[in-house]
């Protein structure tokens, strides 16, 4: 089941239009009718649009090399780079959704695996992928469980080209030499007193906080630390409790946690609440980590800051062993204009090579396991070998789009949002239990 458990760098912002108005356009049509997708776009490889909104430093670099071994390997095929920039995705996806609901898609589309395509699947948007994948033998460099956790009714939507990972807490080791603190929590109960020790002690924040998704950030790895992998897994199922007492227990750290996060945490965005740590004015900082790229990186996108000294990493607390992860990836509109274009991209998008090419750059580690792990140095070595690593168990980020729908996503923002305000934990759970009931599917 697509979600049931396993979507940024990017600020993942989920704009307000999706493909969920096709529904409408499309409801009373054949899914053929809502797509199209003659006899000439079935075979028509002149030419291939891919749709993306990688337009920043890395990620461009990236999708450029890719573009350039698709050209080499497809000499024929005209490479149209369709990305579209701002807004960290909510521009392109508002205009991916004008261009569906128009039936004039793109050859290929980024997306997030995971549940945040279950709007275009419903809608008969996109296409399923499970012959191809068989066709191109991915199914057996893919990792099952992440085969599994972007399926959706046992078909697969999408071509996943990366993996960034959300569990991750990066530290200031001064501030917790200065606070008397050893090393980072290893769980929540440990993460609530080293908060507690680092405000009483040093002058410094303890938890740096950024705008609001970064607390919907914040509270997937606290759910994540408390309940396990399998309870937190479960939380995505029809029919989940919500309710119960493990929950109450995580939402009330979460709530504690919160107390020590920083006053002017909705003023600024990711990256000034994880620069807060590497300049040494806060201790932590629980980020995806797209956020070494901006701490290792050079000027001007990047801090160029050294890793063992201005800051360093751990799973966030509770977490270890754990892969909490998120994807970029493509798909097969319905009626693209050069099906077999979009074809010829999927399988450089979900090759070996294309990923060795793209991932250093854009500063994640390749979905496939047989990636070249010499490539990954740094942090990226670390995460190349917990994502190979055969005894590390997967869960999926929801704020990142893989285990929520937009509108579950949706309705779990506002819910921490009204906390924000309220700081009221009952309330939360309770509209956090109302989101699931209302939302799951």
């Amino acid at each position: 089941m697509l979600g049931s458990g396993v979507r940024g760098h990017r600020v993942r912002g989920r704009g307000g239009l999706t493909a969920m108005t096709a529904v409408a356009l499309c409801g009373a049509m054949a899914l053929s009718a809502c797509g199209g997708g003659g006899s000439k776009g079935s075979t028509d490889k002149s030419k291939v649009e891919v749709f993306s909104w990688w337009t920043g430093p890395g990620e461009a670099d990236g999708l450029a090399a890719m573009k350039a071994d698709f050209e080499k390997n497809n000499p024929g095929t005209q490479f149209v780079n369709a990305a579209i920039a701002g807004g960290s995705g909510t521009q392109a996806k508002a205009v991916l959704a004008s261009r569906l609901q128009n039936r004039k898609p793109p050859d290929s589309f980024q997306g997030h695996a995971g549940a945040e395509l279950q709007d275009y699947i419903k809608a008969g948007q996109i296409e399923p992928l499970n012959s191809f994948y068989d066709e191109n033998g991915m199914t057996k460099v893919y990792p099952k469980q992440l085969l599994d956790q972007i399926s959706y009714n046992g078909k697969i939507y999408s071509v996943p080209v990366n993996i960034h990972r959300s569990n991750m807490l990066w530290y200031n080791p001064a501030v917790l030499k200065e606070a008397g603190i050893a090393g980072p929590p290893k769980t929540v109960a440990e993460f609530i007193a080293d908060l507690k020790q680092v405000q009483g002690k040093t002058k410094k924040v303890p938890l740096s906080l950024g705008a609001q998704w970064t607390a919907d950030h914040l509270l997937e790895s606290v759910l994540l630390g408390d309940l396990g992998t399998d309870g937190y897994n479960a939380l995505w199922k029809p029919g989940a409790d919500w309710s119960g007492a493990q929950m109450t227990k995580a939402i009330t750290d979460y709530a504690e946690i919160v107390k020590y996060t920083s006053v002017e945490a909705a003023s600024t965005d990711w990256q000034g609440a994880a620069k807060a740590v590497v300049d040494g004015k806060a201790a932590f900082n629980i980020m995806g980590d797209w956020a070494y790229g901006y701490f290792t990186g050079d000027a001007p996108n990047g801090l160029s800051k050294k890793l063992g000294t201005d800051f360093n990493y751990a799973p966030s607390p509770g977490t270890d062993g754990t892969y909490m992860w998120l994807s970029d990836a493509f798909t097969l509109p319905k009626g693209a204009p050069h099906r077999a274009g979009a074809l010829a991209w999927l399988k450089e998008a979900g090759s070996k090579q294309g990923q060795d090419l793209f991932n250093p750059k854009k500063g994640s580690v390749p979905a496939r396991t047989d990636g070249d792990k010499s490539l990954y140095t740094g942090y990226l070595a670390y995460a190349f070998a917990q994502w190979n690593n055969p005894s590390t168990k997967l869960a999926g980020s929801m704020w990142h789009g893989v285990v929520a729908n937009n509108k579950w996503h949706t309705d779990i923002d506002t819910a921490v949002g009204l906390f924000l305000q309220s700081k009221d934990a009952g309330k939360l759970q309770k509209a956090l239990a109302d989101a699931a009931k209302n939302d799951a599917q």
